[in-house]
C-alpha cells in the first residue's frame, strides 16, 4: 500500500478535532493532507525503515475512555518517597484526577495561549512531520507550571497500550529559579504506538535535570518522540536518554537557548538488536553569546539492526563566545548491524570553541581477551565491556531510575 494511501487512512481514523487542541489538530492534519508523509528524498528521513514508519501508522488511535492501569500496575516499580509520579492514561484527559505536589500547578487557558506550540516553531524544521503527526492526533494536553520555589523529583509515566496508537501533548513551564529533577518513562507494548510532543519553557536560573528512559517491546512496538526545550539567561539543562527494545523509533530532541549565556548538557544512548532501526535527531541552536554545550550521543548495534545519529549545532553570528562540543561514539556488534552518524556544526560567529567527531568501532580483542584470562567467562566478560561502555551515560541518571532494571534488559538483550 502506498505511504500517500496509509497516512489517509490514518488521518481519516483520527476522530473529530475538539477541545483545547482543536486548533493544532487542524494544523497537523491540513500539513499532512498536503504535504503526505516523507519520502527517501527528505533528507531528514532518507535513512528511515518507511515500512517500519508505515506501520507506525497502521494502527487505530485511542478514541473511547477505557481504564488501563489495571494493565500496567503490577510492572511498575514503588516510587521514592520524595518523588512525586504522575502516569498518563493514554485513554482519559491527564488534567482529570491528577493529584499534583505543592509547588506545580495546572498552566491557565491564557498561559497555554501565549506558550503552546512556540517553542517548536522556533525551531523551524523544513516539513516538520513529527511535530505534524503529534498535532494531528493529540486531543488532550498536560500542561504545568513548576513554580520558582520547587526543588522536588517528578516522574512521569507513559504506557502502551497493545495494538493500539497514542499521543501525548506535553508543555511545562519551569519558573525563575526553580530546580527540578524529571524522570520520563516511556513503555512500549506487542504491536504498539507511541507518538509525544514535548515542549519545556526553562526561564532564567533554573536547573534542569530531564531523564528519559524509552523501552519498548520487541514484538513491533514504535516511537516517535519531539522534545523541543527553550532555555533563557543562566538555566542549566541536563537531557540523559536511553532508547531501547523498540521496533520502530525516532526520537528529535531540539534545544534552543533563546539568549545564550545557558549551559546544556546531552548525554544520549541506543542499543538496538534484531531488526530494529533507533534514530536519533538532535538540533542545538545559540540565539545569543557564551553558550555552553557539552553532547555525547552512543550506541549499540547487534544482529541485523540499524542505528542512526543526525546531530546539528548551529551558532549564528550573534553567538559570539560560544563553547560547544558534540561526539559521536559507536559499537557495531555484528557484521550485518548498520550504524549511521552525522554531526553537523553549522558556524557563522568568529569567537568560538567547537568540535565535533564521531567513532564507530567493536569491542576490543585485548580487553576481552584480559577478562577470560582472569576466569571469567565469554558471556560475563562481554556483559562486563558493555557495562562499562554505557556507565558514561547511565550514570548521570537518578539512583532511582535503576528500580526500571534498564540496565539487565540493555546486557541481557544484546548478542554478539
Amino acid at each position: 500500500m502506498k505511504s500517500s494511501t496509509i497516512c489517509q487512512d490514518w488521518l481519516d481514523s483520527l476522530p473529530t478535532t475538539e477541545g483545547c487542541l482543536k486548533n493544532e489538530q487542524s494544523i497537523g492534519r491540513e500539513f499532512l493532507l498536503d504535504q503526505g508523509m516523507p519520502s527517501k528524498k527528505d533528507e531528514a528521513w532518507r535513512l528511515s525503515n518507511f515500512n517500519k514508519l508505515n506501520s507506525f501508522l497502521s494502527l487505530p488511535p485511542i478514541i473511547d475512555n477505557e481504564d488501563i492501569k489495571s494493565q500496567y500496575k503490577s510492572i511498575f516499580p514503588e516510587k521514592d518517597v520524595n518523588r512525586e509520579r504522575i502516569i498518563i492514561n493514554p485513554k482519559q484527559n491527564p488534567n482529570k484526577n491528577i493529584n499534583l505536589p505543592n509547588g506545580i500547578e495546572k498552566l491557565n487557558n491564557k498561559e497555554i495561549e501565549e506558550n503552546l506550540g512556540k517553542i517548536v516553531k522556533s525551531t523551524n524544521i523544513k516539513n516538520d512531520i513529527s511535530v505534524c503527526l503529534n498535532q494531528a492526533s493529540s486531543s488532550n494536553l498536560l500542561a504545568l507550571k513548576v513554580k520558582s520555589n520547587f526543588n522536588q523529583s517528578l516522574e512521569i509515566i507513559i504506557p502502551s497500550i497493545e495494538e493500539k496508537s497514542i499521543s501525548t501533548r506535553i508543555f511545562l513551564l519551569i519558573e525563575e529559579g526553580a530546580k527540578l529533577d524529571l524522570l520520563q518513562i516511556f513503555l512500549g507494548n506487542n504491536n504498539s504506538a507511541q507518538n509525544h510532543l514535548i515542549e519545556i519553557k526553562l526561564e532564567s536560573e533554573v536547573e534542569l535535570t530531564h531523564g528519559l528512559i524509552s523501552l519498548g517491546e520487541e514484538k513491533e512496538s514504535s516511537s516517535i518522540c519531539t522534545l523541543a526545550v527553550e532555555q533563557s539567561k543562566n538555566s542549566t539543562y541536563s537531557l540523559h536518554s536511553i532508547h531501547h527494545g523498540w521496533d520502530y523509533s525516532r526520537f528529535e530532541p531540539r534545544i534552543i537557548q533563546s539568549e545564550g549565556e545557558a549551559s546544556t548538557i546531552i548525554k544520549g544512548l541506543q542499543v538496538t538488536k534484531s531488526k530494529e532501526q533507533i534514530a536519533t535527531h538532535s538540533l542545538i541552536r545559540f540565539e545569543g553569546p557564551n553558550g555552553k554545550l557539552d553532547q555525547l550521543q552512543k550506541a549499540v548495534a547487534s544482529e541485523y539492526s540499524h542505528c542512526i545519529f543526525n546531530g546539528s549545532i548551529e551558532v549564528p553570528q550573534k553567538a559570539q563566545k560560544t563553547e560547544a562540543a558534540q561526539l559521536s561514539r559507536n559499537l557495531l556488534l555484528s557484521k550485518r548491524a548498520r550504524i549511521d552518524t552525522k554531526p553537523e556544526l553549522e558556524i557563522v560567529a568568529d569567537d568560538v570553541r567547537c568540535t565535533h567527531g564521531a567513532t564507530v568501532s567493536q569491542l576490543q580483542d585485548e580487553e576481552l581477551f584480559y577478562l577470560l584470562s582472569r576466569g571469567i567467562d565469554n558471556k560475563h566478560a562481554n556483559s562486563l565491556l558493555l557495562k562499562g561502555y554505557y556507565d558514561e551515560v547511565i550514570s548521570h541518571f537518578p539512583k532511582s531510575a535503576g528500580k526500571w532494571n534498564f540496565l539487565e534488559k540493555l546486557i541481557q538483550d544484546i548478542k554478539k
